[in-house]
C-alpha cells in the first residue's frame, strides 16, 4: 500500500532544493531559473520511528526495515496554470494522483534569487496555489454536471446524489474555499465526494522555507503562515532547505547530529516533514518482529487486523485466522514476544479487530 505527498510551489521558492535533500539524492534539478522540474520526481524515504531500533534489539533482528513515504516533486505552479499557464494542466495532472499536497513557501529574502511574483510573501503564494486548484477543480465539476443533469431525468437514485453533491462544491469553490470545506456527513456521501478526485480536497501542510538563520525560531513570515494554516485547521513547518542539503550530505547520524547542535536545531526539518506527512495522512504504524527482521508496517487510522495483514501480502489477509498482538509498551516492558506472552500480554484478535499504533504482531493465516 503506497501513501504519496506531492510537493508543490511557486518558481524559485527551494522546493526542488528541498526534494534533494529529502531523498539525498540530486534527482531533481534546483536552477534558479522557472520550470527546471519538467517532470515529476518520485522519491521514497524512511519515516523516523525510535520504536523500532529498541524492537529489533530485543528481537535480535538481522535486519531492520523502516515504513516509507513517497514524496513527488511537481514543477513549479504559476498564476493561470489552470488555465494552461506555464506547464498548467500537466502539473495540475500530476497533483491530482497523490493523497497530500505540501505547499513550500518561500520565507526568506534574497535578491539573488529571483521570485516570479516580484516580491516575497508566502501568504499571497498559498492563495495563488490554492486558487489555481480550485479553479481546476471548478472546471472539471461544471464539465461534468450537464450530462449527469441529464442522466438524474431517469430517476437513478445515485446519479441525483452525485448532482447534489457537485452541485454542493461548485458552490463552495465558486464562495473562495477549498473543496475540502464542504461539509459532508453520511459515509455514502462520503465515497461519492472521494470519487471525484478533486485537488484541493486533500490534506494539506504548509512548508515555510527559511534562511539558516531563521530556521531555529523561525521568522514574522512563518508566524503569518503559522496563524493562516491555525484558521485552515491545517499545520505548518519551519525548516531551511539550505541547511538540510547540507545535512543530507553528511555521511554518519553522529555527524549530522552534531552538526545540528551546532545551529541550536534538535532535529533535522525533514524528519518533521516526513512525521507531519505520516500524520496528515492519518496513518499510523504496526511492527512484525524477528530474528531475520524487525519491520514497520503503514496502515491507516481504524484499520482492521486482516486489512493490517493485506499490507503485508495478499495472501495474508485472504485466508486471515487471527492476529496474536502485543502492545509496543508491553514487548518493550516485557522484554519481547515469548514473556509478554507468558504474562498474558499476547491478546488473541480477530477479523474486527481495530490496529493501534505501535501494535507488534503476528498474523495466523491459512490459504
Amino acid at each position: 500500500m503506497g501513501f504519496n505527498c506531492g510537493i508543490v510551489g511557486l518558481p524559485n521558492v527551494g522546493k526542488s532544493t528541498l526534494f534533494n535533500a529529502l531523498t539525498a539524492t540530486a534527482a531533481a534539478q534546483a536552477e534558479n531559473f522557472p520550470f527546471c522540474t519538467i517532470e515529476p520526481n518520485v522519491g521514497r524515504v524512511a519515516v523516523p520511528d525510535e520504536r523500532l531500533n529498541k524492537i529489533a534489539q530485543i528481537a535480535k533482528s538481522e535486519k531492520i526495515i523502516p515504513t516509507q513515504l513517497e514524496f513527488v516533486d511537481i514543477a513549479g505552479l504559476v498564476k493561470g496554470a489552470s488555465k494552461g499557464e506555464g506547464l498548467g494542466n500537466q502539473f495540475l495532472a500530476n497533483i491530482r494522483e497523490v493523497d497530500a499536497i505540501l505547499y513550500v513557501l518561500r520565507c526568506f529574502c534574497d535578491d539573488n534569487i529571483v521570485h516570479v511574483e516580484g516580491s516575497v510573501d508566502p501568504i499571497r503564494d498559498s492563495e495563488i496555489i490554492e486558487t489555481e486548484l480550485m479553479l481546476a477543480d471548478l472546471e472539471s465539476l461544471e464539465k461534468r454536471l450537464p450530462a449527469l443533469l441529464k442522466k438524474s431525468r431517469s430517476g437513478d437514485k445515485e446519479i441525483k446524489k452525485q448532482v447534489e453533491i457537485i452541485e454542493k462544491t461548485i458552490k463552495t469553490l465558486s464562495e473562495g474555499k477549498a473543496a475540502r470545506m464542504v461539509e459532508i456527513d453520511e459515509d455514502e456521501d462520503i465515497r461519492i465526494f472521494k470519487q471525484l478526485q478533486l485537488l484541493t480536497s486533500k490534506p494539506v501542510l504548509y512548508i515555510c522555507n527559511v534562511s539558516e538563520e531563521d530556521a531555529a525560531l523561525g521568522n514574522e513570515m512563518t508566524a503569518e503562515v503559522a496563524k493562516m494554516a491555525k484558521e485552515k485547521n491545517a499545520c505548518s513547518v519551519v525548516i531551511s532547505a539550505s541547511i538540510e542539503a547540507e545535512i543530507s550530505e553528511l555521511d554518519s547520524e553522529s555527524e549530522k547530529q552534531e552538526f545540528l547542535q551546532t545551529i541550536g536545531l534538535k532535529e533535522a526539518g525533514l524528519n518533521k516533514i516526513i512525521k507531519s506527512g505520516y500524520s496528515l495522512l492519518n496513518l499510523i504504524t504496526f511492527f512484525t518482529a524477528g530474528p531475520k527482521e524487525a519491520r514497520a508496517w503503514t496502515v491507516r487510522k481504524n484499520a482492521k487486523a486482516p486489512e493490517a495483514a493485506g499490507v503485508i501480502h495478499t495472501d495474508f489477509q485472504r485466508g486471515f485466522i487471527k492476529a496474536e498482538t502485543i502492545s509496543y509498551n508491553d514487548y518493550i516492558g516485557l522484554n519481547g514476544e515469548a514473556a509478554a506472552k507468558e504474562a498474558g500480554k499476547m491478546r488473541q484478535e480477530g477479523k474486527d479487530y481495530i490496529v493501534q499504533d505501535g501494535d507488534v504482531i503476528y498474523f495466523k493465516f491459512n490459504v
